[in-house]
């Protein structure tokens, strides 16, 4: 592989949550890219597979170390120029944050309970 390659690092700043978000994103956009090659796809859905096949290769690799490796062949393996434009797409999508909601935001609901022996209202 080329040493002047730029990492697939998404963000070092982020949680390990995000991380794992924005990598699956990544993923998923390079797997609908026609750009990249069809045999090249076959390794994170190997990897997948080999996760929920019933029957394990015994052996000291375990599922996610299998799953961690085929989904990172992929990104490397992918023409760079590719990877660097989707990473940029998830960059500049809004981010979602669940810690904090803007101030003042309140919804005003009223919900119903329905089905067999549920008569109450809230």
């Amino acid at each position: 592989m080329s040493t002047n390659r730029p990492r697939t690092a998404i963000r070092t700043d982020s949680g390990f949550l995000r991380d794992l978000v924005n990598r699956v994103k990544l993923i998923l956009r390079l797997m609908g890219d026609r750009r990249v090659s069809p045999w090249l796809k076959l390794l994170p859905v190997g990897a997948l597979l080999y996760v929920v096949w019933p029957i394990d290769i015994p052996g000291p690799f375990d599922d996610a170390a299998v799953l961690w490796l085929g989904t990172s062949l992929f990104v490397e393996l992918c023409p760079a120029q590719v990877v660097q434009e989707h990473l940029e797409g998830i960059r500049r999508a809004p981010q979602v944050s669940w810690e904090t909601s803007p101030a003042g935001e309140v919804v005003d609901a009223q919900f119903r309970e329905t089905g067999p022996g549920s008569s109450r209202q809230v």
